[in-house]
């Protein structure tokens, strides 16, 4: 079986470290979208061992990580958020870190998201932002600009978020709140909860949950009024310890590989597993080495253990079926750990899949083909942990094949 545990605990206590990581503090269940999607499969193994597993009691797993909580339905980054994410047995979770202007850590995905997933435009502290409100005219789109830094804590405490959206064609910015993507819904929206990033600390442990925060590049010209980014990166661990998390617990990213390299020279315990984030760029092939741009051995000397790639990066069409790319199978055989993201973000997959999938756009059918894509990155590219935005399908294949 594999899951994502420390690797210092898999050396001293491999029973212990699987049995914890199994302790539910919150009960969970699937919901009907797992069976839904099992339904859909076509005849054949998958489908029968899947199958088999409808009904089956459900408990947490660590292979499935909160991604934002779980966006497909309620607001990213908030409390409610992330406890449907544990309800649905993610065993980690996801707090994307940025800071204020008084530098002050708060989960967002995006420094500079202000404008899409929150109330800012229609608030008082609409005058605060980068850029403020412009309508749509012609043929230029609506925009605007907030970021968190932009605010005190104080302020942004004051904000009522919302699902992550845009109405490009609004001339008002109470048009501009609009733009949900159809595939996802409104209905948990109301009357939802920010969290700084000590906040959803203290959530995910209440809930039982590890952590896996992102430490986001900052919008703001660094150092910031002082503060550098090597203090950004260490303040985000010392939360940790000033919560007495214990360092097998957290998996910190960074798609800035300078960020992972000082966290495995100045906090060696959580460097162990801090990941190095990457993502699918132009002109890369997921079956041509001289187009990737990461050099696996050389990462791994440097005490790199964890890579996280995009899906588009680990999976390719093998004679007409997904399969594992040569990409993921180079990794693997450089000894890296891979997580994998991120699932059930692309929408119904029945118009190929989107930027999540353009390496298999060409064999994808349905969204029955999320759990295709589940067993070919746990049987195949050998992945300890994939990112969802609707973690009861990751759990539930976890629970069923034994991860």
């Amino acid at each position: 079986m594999r899951r994502l545990v420390s690797l210092t605990a898999l050396a001293l206590a491999p029973t212990v470290a699987l049995a914890e990581s199994h302790a539910a503090a919150t009960p969970v269940e699937y919901g009907p979208r797992p069976a839904y999607l099992v339904d859909k499969l076509p005849e054949g193994d998958l489908k029968t061992k899947l199958a088999s597993c409808i009904g089956q009691d459900a408990s947490k797993s660590d292979f499935s990580i909160g991604h934002r909580g779980a966006p497909l339905m309620f607001p990213e980054h908030t409390k409610q958020s992330n406890v449907a994410a544990a309800r649905m047995g993610a065993g980690i979770l996801e707090c994307d870190v940025t800071f204020t202007a008084d530098h002050e850590l708060v989960c967002r995905h995006a420094q500079n998201d202000l404008h899409t997933t929150t109330n800012i435009l229609v608030s008082d502290l609409a005058e605060k932002c980068t850029t403020g409100f412009t309508p749509a005219s012609g043929d230029t789109p609506a925009s605007a600009e907030c970021r968190a830094s932009d605010l005190t804590l104080a302020e942004f405490r004051t904000l009522t978020p919302k699902m992550d959206s845009a109405d490009k064609t609004a001339t008002t910015a109470e048009d501009y709140q609009g733009g949900v993507a159809p595939f996802r819904t409104q209905l948990y929206s109301d009357k939802a909860d920010l969290m700084t990033h000590k906040e959803s600390i203290e959530l995910f442990k209440s809930l039982g949950a590890k952590f896996t925060p992102e430490l986001k590049s900052p919008s703001v010209e660094m150092p910031h009024d002082g503060f550098s980014q090597e203090d950004y990166a260490q303040k985000l661990i010392d939360e940790y310890k000033e919560a007495g998390i214990p360092a097998s617990d957290v998996w910190a990213q960074s798609f800035n590989l300078d960020d992972v390299l000082y966290w495995i020279e100045a906090e060696p315990e959580f460097g162990k597993q801090a990941v190095y984030l990457v993502e699918w760029s132009d002109g890369f092939d997921e079956q041509d080495p001289e187009t990737w741009n990461e050099d696996f051995a050389s990462l791994k000397e440097q005490g790199v253990n964890y890579l996280a790639p995009s899906l588009n990066m680990l999976l390719t069409n093998k004679d007409g079926a997904l399969a594992a790319s040569d990409y993921a199978k180079a990794a693997k055989e450089a000894d890296l750990e891979l997580i994998a993201w991120t699932l059930e973000r692309s929408g119904p997959l029945g118009s190929g899949g989107g930027w999540y999938f353009q390496s298999v756009s060409d064999v994808i059918k349905d969204d029955s083909d999320y759990l295709v894509a589940l067993d070919v990155l746990a049987q195949d590219a050998g992945v300890v942990g994939v990112f969802s935005d609707w973690p009861a399908t990751t759990t539930f294949y976890a629970n069923c094949m034994g991860l």
